[in-house]
């Protein structure tokens, strides 16, 4: 597809943890918990509040659609910050460095005076009703030749637990927050430039790693269509597929509007209440709605169900609309009879709504008349934009599996944004912006493993980007050989956990102090994976150590070796030097690995030597 000539243009937002012992207003730890340890909970309703010129923003006005009462889980380690009920600490000057870090690395310019401002939030996930964020530096380059808008520290969002229930121990850690501007034309080129900010962010080694710690939001359009922000895209991976997918929702809205313009449709201004229709239905969710109405769209028929995204159809549009208001979704006539919905009673919505062959039927179902009224009136919206010149609305939507995605609510307005008064601002003078220094990135990093350590470039990459790599940096300053170091980071205790060994329980320093010994002789590189399952399972380093030291002597490991090649004499005279291999698992086996490979490999080649040279 050329997706150029569709005119993709696309932009990024990358939101990343920061790895700080503090949260960004208040003392507590980052440390994530089961949301089964929370030793509390309170319930808050939340209100959009008004800007400096009295509106309220779109997105805020649609969260308000319908009362929500939020649920909110404490620990030992969330304080009254999190709960809003205490005024914010100065903002965290561990999380600010890390910022001006990443900031100096992408060459951005800081801000000299850095101010909190309140970003308007009502969806739950933060108590007070809006996210506290900063705006550090503007302007950095990015290798495409497009450039870093902006660079925020701001805090993290409460973790969903279920529906309206939060977890506090996520809000408040700092967080990063990096815009570009809207530079990339391909699905691959926001891909491509989602991992070279990663790739930096990482270098810093001061961010957190591991599912949930960065989000990806693309923003995207396509000429005739709409800017449409996609949030939280947590699979690097899937960048790409996203991107195509909205490009697809785009293409249809904008297909299905031309033949909707053909067909000189309409949307129905009547809302009909068809509720008696379904006394003795069979359909569950209709049997227990309270009041049902119908819409009627003149000439949008087989074009509500028309496929739009894999998986999604108009119709799911419009559902998602729907459920704003509360109500679980809706039906249509381009997918019924189904669901319990007879033909019988299709037939008979039809002739009392009056609709035409080529018209489509909404069903829209609520636990009371309000709820319905709401949905029904979003729908009714919803069906108007499809119609309208802009057939493509502008909003924020939510990833789901697989890539396609979902409405979440309108992209929100420069109403959402007004100052906090509860912190400081932070002057950022020359001096301390000239002590930042800048870190080596990791592409780099893995070009000097490579270089200067004698490693395999796809090892030196992939131990550079590791998680283990500050260990592997560890292990180097102390002695240890790179190979022994990234053989036992990478492939040792990868094979373990594949193995159903939790490595989480084996510390970096008992992994420093076994290689410590491997280099010094006194265990086999061989017993590393027993005594790293030792340790795992409980056991010190040094105990672990101790049970699989050397205990075969020089003259008793020959003697073992020269038993094994006689034996199998044989086998060798037919395998010749291929021999050795075969043969050097037998002697391991033999002395349970406690002896060094490179020793039994020098005796053994010495001893099929012997054998082949009396033949």
């Amino acid at each position: 597809m050329d997706y150029k000539a569709l005119g993709l243009t696309a932009g990024i937002e990358i939101h990343q943890q920061l790895d700080t012992k503090e949260k960004l207003f208040c003392h507590c730890p980052t440390t994530l918990l089961d949301n089964t340890q929370h030793t509390g909970e309170f319930f808050r309703y939340l209100r959009a509040t008004e800007s400096e010129m009295g509106e309220i923003d779109r997105a805020a006005q649609e969260e308000m659609k319908r009362v929500r009462k939020f649920q909110y889980f404490t620990y030992k380690t969330t304080c009254l910050v999190e709960n809003d009920e205490e005024p914010p600490a100065p903002i965290n000057d561990e999380a600010l460095t890390i910022g001006l870090t990443i900031a100096k690395t992408f060459g951005m310019t800081p801000i000299p005076q850095i101010h909190t401002m309140r970003k308007l939030v009502i969806d739950g996930s933060n108590t007070s009703g809006f996210q506290r964020t900063a705006l550090v530096a503007i302007n950095g380059a990015l290798p495409n030749g497009g450039i870093i808008e902006t660079l925020c520290i701001e805090e993290e969002a409460a973790q969903r637990v279920k529906d309206d229930i939060f977890s506090l121990d996520r809000l408040g850690i700092p967080l990063i927050e990096i815009t570009t501007s809207p530079c990339m034309h391909t699905p691959e080129d926001v891909q491509q430039v989602a991992e070279y900010i990663g790739m930096v962010l990482r270098s810093t080694g001061a961010v957190k790693r591991g599912l949930g710690t960065i989000r990806q939001d693309v923003n995207i359009s396509i000429k005739d269509g709409a800017r449409v922000e996609i949030k939280g895209v947590q699979d690097l991976d899937l960048i790409a597929e996203v991107v195509r997918r909205e490009v697809q929702r785009q293409e249809s809205l904008l297909a299905i509007h031309a033949e909707l313009v053909k067909r000189h449709a309409s949307v129905g201004a009547e809302q009909i209440d068809i509720t008696d229709i379904f006394k003795e239905t069979k359909s569950a969710i209709l049997k227990k709605a309270k009041k049902i109405y119908a819409l009627v769209l003149p000439g949008f028929s087989e074009l509500v169900g028309r496929e739009i995204q894999p998986g999604r159809r108009l119709g799911s549009e419009m559902s998602d609309y729907a459920k704003k208001c509360g109500v679980g979704g809706i039906f249509h006539t381009d997918e019924l009879p189904a669901y319990g919905v007879t033909a019988d009673e299709v037939a008979t919505i039809r002739t009392f709504v009056k609709a035409q062959e080529q018209d489509c039927v909404i069903l829209i179902a609520g636990a009371n008349a309000k709820q319905a009224v709401c949905a029904w009136n979003q729908v009714h919206n919803r069906a108007h934009m499809a119609l309208s010149e802009k057939p493509v609305p502008e909003e924020t939507r939510k990833m789901q599996e697989e890539g396609s995605t979902s409405y979440m609510r309108p992209l929100p307005g420069a109403e959402r944004m007004y100052p906090e008064t509860d912190v400081l601002p932070v002057r950022i003078d020359d001096a301390k912006w000239h002590a930042v220094a800048v870190p080596e990135l990791l592409t780099v990093k893995a070009e000097r493993f490579a270089k200067e350590l004698g490693l395999d470039p796809a090892v030196a990459r992939q131990i550079a980007f590791s998680e283990r790599r500050p260990l592997f940096e560890r292990a180097l300053a102390v002695g240890i050989k790179a190979n022994l170091a990234s053989r036992t980071l990478l492939a040792t205790i990868k094979e373990l956990r594949r193995d159903g060994v939790n490595t989480d329980g084996i510390s970096d320093d008992a992994i420093l102090v076994v290689l410590q010994a491997v280099e010094k002789g006194r265990v086999a590189k061989e017993a590393i994976p027993e005594i790293l399952t030792a340790i795992a399972g409980g056991s010190t380093a040094e105990d672990a150590m101790a049970k699989l030291a050397p205990t075969v002597s020089r003259d008793e490991l020959e003697a073992v070796i020269k038993k094994i090649v006689v034996d199998r004499a044989d086998f060798v005279t037919q395998k010749q030097k291929a021999a050795l291999g075969p043969l050097m698992g037998v002697v391991m086996q033999e002395v349970r690995g406690s002896v060094d490979g490179k020793v039994v490999s020098e005796l053994l080649k010495k001893e099929i030597e012997k054998v082949l040279g009396g033949k």
